[in-house]
């Protein structure tokens, strides 16, 4: 579908902050150092974001993981005046990290949209945009990529097609939780091989896999959106 360029960048935004922004699992070959050897543990959330769009009105971003049984779902959503996308992945933990079972994905712009859905068959190799993201900050928490950055990693988008990011480590960052708790953030700078002046910033915290506490995006080195931490609340 082609779209009016007025408005392609707050559908980059909602189909890219819940899709392509969203990272994947570490390629095998990634380097590792000092990892910690157990993973923190995960727990269930609601959080919800600001979303700072250049040139645009402000959105909403809510975050949810939630377990069932032996598997684990995370979900976001967000909306603008005109446009709106969420997604959704169901996985459950193993050894190597999530394993993927099902993903779906929707969007709306000035009332077109579109839906998508994958399965066990498509996410066998490779994780989803969600489950890839839940692991990513396990894995940055670990302290993975710091001895050869920048590591390689993949996944699939919402299409099933795979997907390809560099990213490094950043040093932490003090970060203020919503309830005024004082944090470490740990932070990933990750890229498209083929565009790398496209950058994202990404703030994890350190001891809840999954929750963002923040992501800025940069163009040519100048910051142009930004998702914020607003509120959070532990279900469990």
């Amino acid at each position: 579908m082609l779209l009016l360029p007025r408005y392609r960048p707050a559908i980059w935004l909602i189909s890219a902050l819940l899709a392509s922004l969203v990272l994947a699992l570490l390629a095998p070959d990634s380097a590792r150092a000092d990892p910690r050897e157990t993973p923190p543990r995960p727990r269930p959330f609601v959080a919800d974001y600001a979303l700072e769009i250049s040139g645009w009105p402000d959105a909403r971003v809510s975050h949810r993981l939630s377990r069932h049984g032996d598997w684990w779902e995370s979900e976001m959503r967000a909306a603008i005046r005109l446009a709106s996308g969420h997604e959704r992945s169901r996985f459950r933990l193993d050894e190597g990290g999530p394993s993927a079972s099902a993903y779906s994905s929707g969007y709306r712009l000035l009332g077109i949209g579109g839906s998508y859905r994958l399965g066990h068959d498509e996410l066998r190799e490779l994780p989803d945009r969600q489950a890839a993201l839940f692991e990513l900050s396990r894995r940055a928490a670990n302290g993975d990529c710091r001895a050869t950055p920048p590591c390689r990693i993949r996944f699939v988008d919402h299409k099933g097609r795979e997907e390809r990011l560099d990213y490094r480590p950043l040093a932490p960052i003090a970060r203020r939780l919503p309830d005024g708790e004082s944090i470490q953030a740990t932070r990933l700078e990750a890229w498209e091989p083929d565009k790398p002046e496209r950058r994202l910033v990404f703030a994890f915290h350190p001891e809840l896999p999954g929750l963002l506490l923040g992501v800025e995006y940069r163009r040519d080195g100048e910051p142009t959106n930004r998702l914020t931490l607003q509120a959070l609340t532990l279900t469990e």
